[in-house]
């Protein structure tokens, strides 16, 4: 995708020197004095992927909008924006029509591929990431902190801590915007390949999206940082290559990114999920008290995954997320109750049928994948694809659903943890599964309970699609079972779970 002219910015910028937390005051310098005339190319654009974003409302109070992490806005203070009329701001409009006079090809494509919104946009990145990172250590392989393993917790987390950013931080930008009231610079004589909008242009919404995403991103994966640094950059070079913002916007949105990124990067620190992995492995005398408890089925019998994750700090209320109504305690293994749930498990791997198995597969989400939680952000994608969002709505509507769902994890996991249930071809190795068996306890299952929490939170701003989804969410819990590796309790208890948090990151919503 890159053409010469970004790979010939992207070589200035890392010979440079400079230390990254400037990154799109760098890009606005670049992309207003490096020549581009080298790199012009006459081949057609193809058309895009998704179109441009435009929106029907404004969000105009959405500077006014509850934040989460940061305290208020007014707390991260911007320059205040020269007046369209000095000569300073007509200077800027000169370079940018230099710069758009002389754009690429390759330049074409990557405005069309940010312009159709840079929350999905790094959502996507982020998914991509925690596949990559989806995979077991190796045996005898050491932990690796710069590649850490991306299982469903750790995605709900990272899914949590972006999106989170992303919502504080354009909270900010709305504010700013509306209390400055510039307008983009089209208004002004520049003429731009977007869609003209009376969104105020200062400070820079993309520039903000790309920096806070590039900081949260390259903490959570380290060894991915060139990377996100050159995908940063290129979002914020396409505001300039398109006309949609002058180098002052994306100055301001970069700098207000950056605060906001360290403020959720503080609170990420501080969260308790690196004692998660429980290093001491305490679980051990906990599972010891549990008569029949559940054991590593794995052929080299490994440590349980992350068995402190229900010590996590919790997005909503932890003494209602952790707290009534709890799904019930799983039942005896001698019981009626169980015994009917197992033959009911075991009949199905014994008779499973070609639509039980593409609907286990479907809802896998296992290793090399983006997980459940990042499922339903794909889900997610594509009903906000079909609206007319702006960024910051787009970023409210993630950051209810991933908090929801690292809430579930949280909870979820603290129940696993509670009971060490074994799963069911630990119970009967006669049974059939079509799905492999994942290295921690049965009762509840995580499918369900993220499921169940995401469907109630989808739900609630796309409610044509709710009865939709609420079928999807109970299809992604059946699949565990269909796969043989979840009882019919694990499911109901899930279920349980995940609509409470729903309902708590809903009603933090309203």
């Amino acid at each position: 995708m890159h053409g010469f002219c970004l790979k010939t910015i992207y070589t200035s910028l890392f010979t440079m020197s400079i230390k990254p937390l400037q990154i799109l005051l760098r890009t606005a310098l670049l992309c207003t004095f490096l020549p581009l005339s080298s790199c012009k190319e006459n081949t057609p654009v193809t058309k895009p992927e998704f179109p441009a974003l435009t929106f029907e409302n404004p969000d105009a109070n959405g500077g006014a909008w509850k934040t989460i992490i940061i305290a208020s806005p007014k707390d991260y203070s911007i320059d205040v924006p020269v007046s369209v009329d000095s000569d300073e701001y007509q200077k800027e409009l000169n370079q940018s029509k230099a710069v758009i006079s002389q754009r690429t090809y390759a330049q074409d494509v990557a405005i069309n591929h940010w312009a159709s919104g840079g929350v999905l946009r790094w959502n996507q990145i982020a998914r991509e990431l925690v596949a990559k990172y989806n995979h077991p250590p190796k045996e005898g392989e050491k932990p690796d902190p710069t590649k850490p393993m991306a299982s469903p917790p750790f995605a709900a987390r990272a899914y949590a801590l972006l999106s989170v950013a992303q919502y504080d931080a354009l909270v900010a930008t709305w504010f700013y915007k509306y209390k400055f009231r510039r307008l983009s610079p089209s208004h002004n004589g520049l003429k731009s390949s977007l869609p003209e909008s009376n969104l105020p242009s200062y400070p820079s919404e993309d520039a903000v999206v790309a920096a806070v995403s590039y900081k949260i991103l390259s903490k959570l994966f380290p060894a991915e940082n060139d990377y996100l640094y050159n995908k940063a950059l290129e979002h914020g070079n396409t505001r300039l290559w398109s006309g949609a913002n002058l180098k002052s916007d994306i100055l301001a949105g970069g700098r207000l990114g950056e605060q906001v990124a360290e403020k959720v990067i503080a609170y990420a620190k501080g969260d308790n999920f690196d004692n998660a992995k429980d290093q001491d492995q305490n679980w051990k005398e906990k599972a010891k008290k549990i008569k029949n408890s559940w054991v590593s089925q794995n052929a080299k019998k490994q440590a349980p995954l992350l068995p402190l994750m229900g010590m996590v700090q919790t997005w909503f209320d932890k003494n209602e997320v952790l707290g009534n109504p709890q799904p019930p305690a799983p039942p005896s293994l001698k019981s009626t109750e169980f015994k009917q749930d197992i033959d009911s498990v075991k009949k199905i791997g014994d008779t499973r049928t070609e639509e039980q198995k593409r609907i286990a597969e479907f809802w896998a989400d296992g290793v090399g994948t983006f997980t459940p939680p990042g499922h339903w952000n794909k889900i997610a994608e594509e009903l906000i694809r079909n609206q007319h969002f702006t960024e910051l709505r787009t970023a409210k509507i993630l950051q209810q659903l991933n908090r929801a769902e690292e809430d579930a994890a949280i909870a979820c996991w603290a129940t696993k943890y509670k009971y060490f249930f074994p799963r069911p071809t630990q119970v009967d190795k006669n049974i059939k599964n079509s799905l492999a068996v994942p290295n921690f306890p049965s009762y509840t299952s995580g499918h369900s309970t993220f499921s169940a929490a995401a469907a109630l939170v989808l739900g609630h701003y796309f409610p044509q699609d709710s009865t939709r989804l609420k079928k999807m969410a109970n299809e992604a819990g059946m699949s565990r079972i269909y796969g043989g590796i979840h009882y019919f309790c694990d499911n109901e208890g899930g279920k349980m779970c995940g609509e409470k948090i729903g309902k708590l990151a809903v009603d933090w919503g309203k």
